[in-house]
């Protein structure tokens, strides 16, 4: 394999972890009415590594890319990771007060 196949297998590896990290970091504050600018680069570069460490976590567990059950735990640690940044466990739930 030469440098370029390298690549872009790397990649293909990491292209999922970041698309689904932007998305959660993008409709993260919609959920629980925040302001979407509030640090949204910094959230997506921490979902962006939670989310390839948990698809490298996979490749290594199971010895090869693409099964759905690691694709779960990227979205599910993606998902965990935007609500701890969020700090969603101190809002309340309903209707935003005015």
């Amino acid at each position: 394999m030469n440098a370029l196949d390298a690549l872009w297998h790397l990649l293909h590896l990491t292209v999922p972890a970041l698309a689904v990290a932007a998305w959660v970091s993008l409709m993260g504050p919609l959920v629980v009415n925040q302001a979407i600018g509030n640090h949204l680069i910094r959230r997506m570069l921490v979902n962006g590594m939670v989310g390839v460490a948990a698809l490298a976590a996979g490749l290594w567990f199971w010895g090869k890319d693409g099964k759905m059950s690691t694709y779960a735990a990227m979205v599910l640690a993606c998902a965990s990771s935007q609500w701890l940044l969020m700090r969603a466990w101190r809002r309340q739930s309903g209707p935003p007060h005015r």
